[in-house]
């Protein structure tokens, strides 16, 4: 097994032990050597697998001290579905798509059509991923003067779990938000994927 594939599938574990309550935040894991001779893997493979959840959060800790659970991370509320984000976010995937059928009904265009794209991840004031925004629009961005939200649930996909820092197949609140021009046509539609350890949903009813 290649490395990159070994130290991911340790991190995938050590994730599921702890959702499974064998660590608690703030109780120490065990030293990499000690995970290593447990698990038959090289040190070197912990090392890696520990710094790749301290990326994410899943664990806190200094390089070559004890590495311990991370408290979860304070919880925010969503009242404004079309705020703009105050903290500092990245792009990370502007690539165009084709409508599908569910886009196309969204956008009032044709399945198949190009739209052009952008997925950004929002990060707290502690450089942790908050939320998932993937964007789709017909041609030029256009500025909107009003805006839809509706709120649902979804199993998070492979990368949305391993930007957000938790288990593929994670329930995660879904707000799709479709912006509209004056006349009330659709100029753009949005998946906001929220983990729902760190969010609570408080929607204002449209007037």
């Amino acid at each position: 097994m290649a490395e990159d594939a070994r130290y991911r599938r340790i991190a995938a574990d050590i994730q599921r032990r702890i959702a499974g309550g064998e660590w608690a935040p703030g109780q120490d894991l065990p030293s990499r050597a000690e995970l290593a001779a447990e698990l038959g893997v090289n040190p070197q493979t912990v090392r890696l697998a520990y710094v790749h959840l301290r990326r994410l959060g899943v664990l806190a800790g200094e390089e070559r001290r004890a590495v311990y659970v991370a408290h979860p991370p304070a919880m925010r509320t969503l009242t404004d579905a079309d705020a703009v984000w105050p903290f500092s976010s990245e792009t990370t995937d502007t690539r165009p798509r084709p409508a599908t059928e569910e886009l196309a009904a969204r956008l009032g265009v044709d399945v198949g059509a190009t739209l052009r794209h952008e997925t950004v991840e929002c990060l707290d004031p502690g450089g942790r991923s908050a939320m998932l925004v993937s964007s789709w629009w017909r041609g030029r961005r256009q500025p909107h003067v009003s805006f839809t939200a509706e709120l649902g649930c979804v199993e998070l996909a492979e990368e949305q779990a391993h930007a957000l820092g938790l288990l593929v197949d994670t329930l995660a609140f879904r707000v799709v938000r479709t912006r509209f021009d004056h006349d009330g046509r659709p100029l753009e539609t949005a998946d906001l994927i929220l983990p729902m350890d760190r969010w609570l949903i408080r929607l204002a009813p449209s007037v």
